[in-house]
């Protein structure tokens, strides 16, 4: 299929406080196949009263074929793939690619900017907030529901809020490596994390402060297996300071984040995780429950207890992997092999068919 396409790159107007309505010169989602644009909404925040919001979005591929809507952590963004109109590399590049589950060629990809994630809405956020906003975008576009969803890390979580509070809006959530609590261990684990970003902010170092954040979450992502194989080399004394073998990757991770999040966006998306929770009962969408043992962030008995509360419309598929947290993003034949899974489930049931 031909990606040579017509691209919208829409900023609308902010509007009054009602209902967004497009405007009829503007092309429709169903008219294009490659969107990439901005609606102004309003929005009822659960710990910031009634606001007017932005929320940035893409959408990828035929106006015929489902529309899976995919997310992922809170680095993740709305690009999610390399296309003819957009060909940067999206953050989910090789789980898109041609033949893949989520290949364009063969599903509509819809994907968003968080809100906060441009560190202007400087307010607590919920998973729950970003759930509700992604309904009205969904309205917005005329996509009355997704084929699926497609969620990793805070993705995740925020999908779980979508299938628990509107599951009309969708057929099928894929969940992975985010359940329907944040861990304590790993709340603790954030909450240091946002303690460095604040030293930084009293020394007038706020960068230096988000990279230490972020070199402190690269620890949590991954393994001390991944870090045995890579970073096994003695350490060194350099300018009478002893320098480890991992120091120079941990920097890179620290400078690349830095030089691509807003201090407010890192702290108000990473205090949202720690506000997620929801009962699994309320989940009424058929759920795969993606964990990966050794994942230090979610631990695989929080992912038995997401499944188990969610009884029949749950199922649980475990990875072993050395990258922990972020197997989403290196384990991809894996992945693509339990998505195309799901997405075929999907199929069955719009049909009227047994999963």
């Amino acid at each position: 299929m031909s990606f040579a396409s017509t691209a919208l790159h829409t900023v609308l107007s902010p509007l009054p406080p009602s209902v967004y309505e497009p405007s009829p010169h503007e092309p429709r989602a169903d008219a294009v196949r490659e969107l990439r644009g901005e609606i102004s909404l309003r929005l009822e925040l659960r710990h910031a009263g009634i606001r007017q919001v932005t929320l940035r979005y893409e959408l990828i591929g035929e106006a015929s074929l489902p529309v899976v809507l995919v997310a992922g952590g809170i680095s993740a963004h709305r690009h999610v793939v390399a296309s003819e109109t957009f060909p940067e590399n999206g953050w989910a590049n090789a789980l898109a690619q041609s033949g893949r589950a989520l290949d364009p060629a063969s599903v509509r990809l819809l994907a968003i900017d968080y809100l906060g994630a441009d560190g202007k809405l400087d307010v607590p956020l919920e998973t729950a907030d970003q759930a509700d906003a992604i309904v009205q975008l969904l309205d917005t576009l005329h996509i009355s529901k997704l084929h699926a969803f497609v969620g990793y890390s805070y993705g995740a979580l925020v999908g779980l809020q979508l299938a628990a509070r509107h599951p009309a809006r969708l057929r099928k959530l894929v969940a992975v490596s985010g359940t329907h609590r944040a861990h304590p261990y790993a709340a603790a684990w954030r909450s240091l994390q946002r303690k460095a970003v604040a030293l930084g902010q009293l020394q007038c170092a706020d960068a230096q402060g988000l990279s230490l954040a972020r070199q402190f979450a690269m620890l949590s992502y991954r393994t001390p297996e991944e870090f045995d194989e890579r970073f096994d080399a003695a350490p060194e004394v350099i300018n009478g300071r002893v320098r480890c073998a991992a120091e120079d990757y941990l920097d890179a991770a620290g400078a690349q984040y830095v030089a691509r999040t807003p201090v407010n966006a890192y702290l108000r998306l990473s205090e949202s995780i720690d506000l997620h929770r929801l009962d699994p009962v309320q989940v009424a969408v058929p759920t795969v429950v993606v964990a990966v043992e050794g994942d230090r962030l979610v631990p695989l008995a929080d992912s038995v207890a997401l499944v188990e509360g969610l009884g029949t419309r749950g199922q649980l598929r475990v990875l072993r992997s050395p990258y922990g947290h972020d197997a989403f993003l290196k384990e991809t034949d894996r992945i693509d092999n339990i998505l195309v899974a799901a997405l075929r489930d999907a199929d069955r049931n719009e049909n009227g068919e047994t999963a």
